[in-house]
């Protein structure tokens, strides 16, 4: 076999050195930056015809990733969000590369001649009460596998935690007690204990009994896995999302509250309406959910502002003289003092 190219190892020392060993980044984070860089190099193979092995610097430039970006919203249906998150991670190897080496530097200047596409925020997509319990009752609970998904369902949506959180969920993370608790590593690598309701503590140790009754104290065994060959494997983020869809689209047919993308996220943008409406402060909420800084946590605060504003605009006549006043400019947490007030500054 050949030895790697200056490109190559480049990306080798970047993936496997610099993300995982020097920045301390977590295994999530490491796998979207090179998760990106396949998706790319697959593309310069792709479009070039250019053999994989033989890419260099030389052959990217800003019209190659303009290019990407443009296949990657046309042809992979990516959002925007996505679009943009692959230039990040592309834009950071590339930074990396020019602080190596003086000579990449001009190749940087040329990725970071490609700018984030401009997208607009639509408002938190949540589901109601009502929808989450319309889903929550449809695994069969008269079978096992019903009854692991129903637990599944139910602690993913009482803890808001993401769905790779859950997954990597393991026995020695759980304090089951009478205060019991949840530890996960979210995003950054930041750990935080989430407290479990008594009820949800209950269902805990009815699905240990039943699927993990031969544990032993501190064990690192997933909380939940799929059987592979005889073996319990990790579930997969995909696992989740399948049976997601599958009682969403179950629910639906008879709660039309249910919308019809049914996806991990919902839920924890649901919990999260849910406390807020309840009188939850959002420093409190902002801290559940793992968020970096509170300015995310924002936007439950300015969803449900929105919600308002729409019931009471449908609840006015359109002949009223009120109907004008409902249709003027309105703030958004990008405003100055709504972001002051919300934080307590004003």
């Amino acid at each position: 076999m050949e030895p790697m190219n200056d490109f190559f190892s480049m990306v080798h020392d970047f993936l496997l050195i610099s993300l995982p060993k020097e920045q301390k980044c977590s295994p999530n984070t490491t796998r979207s930056y090179r998760k990106a860089l396949e998706l790319f190099l697959d593309y310069l193979e792709m479009a070039k015809g250019i053999p994989f092995n033989e890419i260099t610097f030389d052959d990217i430039d800003r019209g190659a990733l303009s290019a990407f970006l443009l296949y990657l919203e046309e042809e992979r249906h990516c959002s925007v969000s996505t679009r943009n998150h692959r230039l990040h991670c592309i834009r950071a190897f590339f930074r990396y590369a020019a602080r190596e080496d003086i000579a990449n530097v001009k190749h940087f200047n040329e990725v970071q001649k490609v700018k984030s596409a401009r997208q607009t925020k639509p408002l938190v997509e949540h589901m109601s009460e009502t929808a989450v319990n319309a889903i929550l009752q449809q695994p069969d609970t008269s079978t096992l596998m019903g009854k692991r998904n129903a637990f599944l369902m139910l602690l993913l949506y009482r803890t808001g935690v993401r769905v790779q959180e859950l997954i990597d969920i393991k026995l020695c993370d759980l304090i089951v007690s009478s205060t019991s608790s949840l530890t996960v590593c979210g995003k950054g690598s930041k750990v935080r204990a989430i407290p479990l309701r008594d009820d949800t503590a209950k269902h805990l140790k009815y699905y240990l009994d039943m699927f993990h009754y031969d544990r032993v104290p501190y064990s690192r065994e997933y909380l939940f896995y799929t059987i592979q060959n005889g073996r319990r494997k990790q579930m997969t983020a995909d696992n989740v999302r399948y049976l997601l869809r599958k009682y969403g689209n179950q629910a639906r047919e008879g709660c039309l509250e249910v919308p019809e993308n049914v996806h991990p996220h919902l839920f924890r943008h649901s919990l999260a309406m849910s406390l807020y409406r309840n009188g939850v402060d959002l420093s409190l909420i902002s801290q559940w959910l793992g968020h970096a800084n509170i300015e995310t946590t924002l936007i439950y605060a300015h969803a449900d502002t929105e919600i308002k504003r729409r019931a009471i605009e449908q609840a006015v006549p359109a002949d009223s003289p009120l109907k004008s006043h409902l249709e003027a400019t309105r703030y958004t947490v990008n405003d100055k003092l709504l972001l002051k007030q919300l934080c307590g500054l004003k």
